[in-house]
C-alpha cells in the first residue's frame, strides 16, 4: 500500500478514487480489501465505487465498497469495519439495510481479520463459503 505522511498524519492511497485519504483503522481495512478484490478475485477497479452516497430511510449513508458489472448492476456490497470491531448481527443488519437499496448479488462484511460473504435469495440471507471471482458472476 502506498502511504505518506503529511502535516504529521498518515495517508493511504485509494486505488479507486486515485487519491490519498487519511489512514484511519476502517480506511486501512477498506483499502486492503479493495486490493484483495482486484488482485485475487478479479474485480476491476474501474467498476468499483468507494463511499458511494445513498439515501436510505430519508438519511444519507455511505456504502464502503460496491462492485458493479459492465452493465452497472451491483455485484458486491462490502461493509468494512476497523480490525478491533467485532462482526456481529448489528453489522449484518446494517449491510442488509444497505442491500435493500443497492440490490447487490452478494453482501460482504469484513474487519480485515474476519470476512463473511452472504447471498440474498428471496429475502433469505444465506452464508457463502467463498467470495466469488468476478469472472464467475459477471
Amino acid at each position: 500500500m502506498k502511504l505518506k505522511i503529511q502535516n504529521g498524519q498518515e495517508y493511504i492511497f485509494d486505488l479507486v478514487r486515485k487519491k490519498f485519504v487519511l489512514n484511519q483503522p476502517e480506511e486501512w481495512v477498506r483499502q486492503n480489501f479493495i486490493k484483495f478484490l482486484n488482485e485475487k478475485k478479479g474485480y476491476p477497479l474501474s467498476l468499483m465505487s468507494v463511499e458511494k452516497k445513498t439515501n436510505i430511510n430519508l438519511r444519507q449513508k455511505r456504502c464502503d465498497i460496491i462492485c458493479f458489472d459492465k452493465n452497472n448492476q451491483a455485484l458486491l456490497l462490502v461493509e468494512c469495519k476497523a480490525q478491533n470491531i467485532k462482526l456481529n448481527q448489528e453489522t449484518i443488519n446494517q449491510s442488509v439495510i444497505y442491500q435493500k437499496k443497492i440490490k447487490a448479488q452478494f453482501i460482504i462484511i469484513t474487519n480485515g481479520n474476519q470476512t463473511y460473504c452472504f447471498k440474498e435469495d428471496n429475502t433469505k440471507i444465506e452464508f457463502i463459503k467463498k467470495i466469488p471471482h468476478y469472472s464467475l458472476i459477471e
